[in-house]
């Protein structure tokens, strides 16, 4: 095992710094953490695409668990032990992020996944969660970590309105117990819904398949009224063709599709398509050392 000595936290000029004392998480979760970047720390120099499918195969079989993130007072929450789709595809980014990091520790880890996890960055409340996940693409194709390239593979528009949260705050236990919330989250959703979304319909997969990579980052867009994406995963090739790794709730752990991405979709009553977020690498040059 590499002995991990970083004691400061690095992080790009701007962003917020991961306050652990505002976070939550057991020991096993920093044990996790630290094993899967001792070892992997060898291929830093890797593509990101290449760490996201080594990182996420670490989490074959971890338990599929919703609703991990609910806590009382908004904390980044870190439980690598027990995870959802949308929780995985951050934890794998996150880790990933942090191996090609100048720190590659538990809390430039912890400061990756709140970068990642929040609007901009900054836990304010309940509201500052990136909970829709075609919101979570645009938010974090700004701050740099991902691009979407959902219009350049298949020029297809996808115009929803996005209001399920503020129409089913029943469903929420932070909404029913702070209905002042419902406002601010509606609002959210009108500047969701009034952005120019795309998508990558069903239909079209089997033509452009080839422009999708090992690594990338994929919501699975529903037909589902107020919501655009129901589900995430994160693609990986198995005999020349893409599959799915994601947390599977019906498996009730993570597991990879054992059909193609193409034939999930098609089995599927809900999927219409996917939105395709591919990681970019950590830019070196800009990471600067905060104490």
């Amino acid at each position: 095992m590499v002995l991990l000595l970083f004691l400061g936290c690095y992080t790009l000029p701007g962003q917020p710094v991961a306050d652990l004392g505002h976070a939550t998480f057991l020991e096993k979760d920093r044990a996790l953490v630290e094993e899967i970047l001792n070892l992997n720390l060898a291929e830093k120099e890797s593509p990101i695409s290449t760490l996201m499918v080594k990182v996420g195969l670490h989490f074959l079989d971890t338990p599929y668990v919703a609703h991990t993130l609910e806590t009382d007072e908004e904390k980044l929450v870190i439980n690598v032990r027990e995870v959802d789709c949308t929780t995985f595809a951050e934890y794998c980014l996150a880790l990933s992020k942090t191996i090609q990091s100048s720190n590659p520790s538990f809390e430039q880890f912890a400061t990756q996944l709140q970068r990642i996890r929040y609007r901009n960055g900054t836990i304010n409340g309940y509201p500052s969660r990136l909970h829709y996940f075609c919101d979570w693409i645009y938010n974090n194709q700004k701050k740099e970590i991902v691009v979407d390239l959902s219009k350049e593979i298949a020029h297809t528009p996808l115009p929803k309105r996005i209001d399920f949260m503020s129409t089913h705050p029943e469903s929420y236990a932070q909404l029913k117990e702070n209905p002042e919330w419902v406002d601010v989250i509606a609002k959210q959703e009108q500047e969701i819904s009034d952005r120019e979304t795309y998508y990558v319909p069903e239909s079209l997969l089997p033509e452009v398949e080839g422009q999708f990579m090992e690594g990338d980052i994929v919501g699975i867009t529903t037909g589902v009224k107020g919501l655009a994406i129901s589900h995430v995963g994160i693609l990986v090739k198995r005999s020349g063709r893409i599959h799915l790794l994601h947390a599977s709730s019906a498996a009730g752990k993570v597991v990879v599709s054992e059909n193609t991405l193409e034939i999930y979709l098609k089995n599927s009553k809900s999927a219409t398509g996917v939105m395709v977020a591919r990681p970019l690498q950590e830019p070196k040059e800009k990471q600067v050392r905060v104490n």
